[in-house]
């Protein structure tokens, strides 16, 4: 299959991408080479400074989110509750902070070191969530600021998701987010059992 190019990312409709991306592949091969990856089944869009659970609502800029303010197509990565660390990708142009977290996929190749990371639990468990995917697909803090257009991470090419299979909904865990707690900028995959929430 074929990577997504950058252009992909760059564009200035966000929740389009998020849309989108649904169905693609994830791609993050193993210190030796083997490939894991799996389908993008669940994503959330954060709208950067206009978005009150955006990191840069109102601009807000630090060391930690420094990344979403550089062009689409990077990823961002960040720790959360002291445990887990989120993937996420950069969209649209250079000083316009939106980013699409990546919430859950569906495993294709590279399920037995899935497994490995993860311990013994029921295959769906290994990636329906964004902490698990992250464990599952070896990604840490050393991920932040990579191009998903290199080769350590990227994206690919997939059969496109029918607008009638794609639900949407509030994001998870931004209660104190206010009137945008309410939007409806969780996007996934009507029907598939790796999605995090119904």
């Amino acid at each position: 299959m074929k990577k997504i190019p950058r252009e992909f990312y760059t564009r200035e409709n966000t929740l389009q991408i998020a849309r989108e991306i649904l169905g693609k592949v994830l791609v993050v091969p193993n210190e030796n080479g083997e490939r894991v990856s799996g389908k993008i089944v669940e994503v959330e869009a954060y709208l950067g400074e206009i978005d009150k659970a955006a990191h840069s609502f109102e601009g807000r800029r630090t060391e930690r989110n420094k990344i979403t303010y550089e062009i689409g197509g990077k990823v961002y990565v960040f720790f959360i509750y002291g445990m887990y660390w989120q993937l996420n990708f950069v969209t649209n142009s250079t000083e316009v902070p939106h980013v699409l977290l990546i919430r859950a996929v569906e495993p294709i190749d590279g399920i037995e070191i899935m497994r490995e990371r993860r311990g013994k639990m029921k295959d769906q468990n290994l990636t329906s969530g964004p902490g698990k995917l992250c464990l599952a697909f070896g990604i840490d803090r050393s991920f932040n600021g990579e191009d998903l257009v290199g080769s350590k991470i990227w994206v690919e090419n997939a059969e496109e998701v029918a607008a009638n299979e794609i639900e949407t909904g509030k994001r998870i865990g931004i209660d104190y987010a206010e009137e945008f707690a309410e939007m409806p900028w969780r996007f996934w995959i009507k029907g598939n059992k790796f999605v995090s929430r119904k």
